[in-house]
């Protein structure tokens, strides 16, 4: 569950769909020209959440997932919120109110955005789906692998 304060009220969504992205080797991960401005948060410890705006226009959340200085995170790319799904990276960053001021905030003890585990065994209610990464044509043999999942 991804979970955020927002004026005293909690709003919980469900972690719907996702894709990952995996070191400087990954032709598809922002940090496969090594660190720079930017990518600086992806070498960061897991737990952080690295946001950045794609066309000018929208927010998308990604939250670092491995020892520091080596550069993977996960992409937020769907949620499910009060029964509705939410799908697309932007468009969950919008109804969650996500933006640059989360860029490098550490997940773990944050009392604004943080990562909660669902009450219950997911893996019984769900089948988890995997298929190639979207929107990364440009990565050679990096875009087939199946690095996206979705819970069906």
């Amino acid at each position: 569950m991804l979970v955020r304060r927002v004026n005293g009220a909690i709003i919980r969504a469900r972690i719907t769909e996702t894709e990952a992205y995996i070191g400087e080797r990954d032709k598809a991960c922002h940090a496969s020209r090594g660190r720079t401005v930017r990518t600086a948060i992806m070498y960061e410890k897991a737990g952080t959440a690295y946001v950045y705006l794609i066309y000018g226009m929208h927010w998308c959340l990604n939250i670092v997932t491995e020892r520091e200085n080596f550069p993977a995170a996960v992409l937020i790319r769907g949620i499910e919120q009060d029964g509705k799904r939410i799908s697309g990276p932007g468009r969950v960053c919008k109804a969650l109110g996500i933006d640059k001021k989360f860029n490098g905030a550490y997940l773990i003890g944050n009392r604004k955005l943080w990562l909660e585990h669902p009450l219950g065994s997911l893996t019984s209610k769900f089948k988890i789906g995997r298929g190639p990464r979207i929107g990364v044509d440009y990565a050679g043999a990096w875009v087939r692998k199946p690095w996206r999942f979705q819970l069906q």
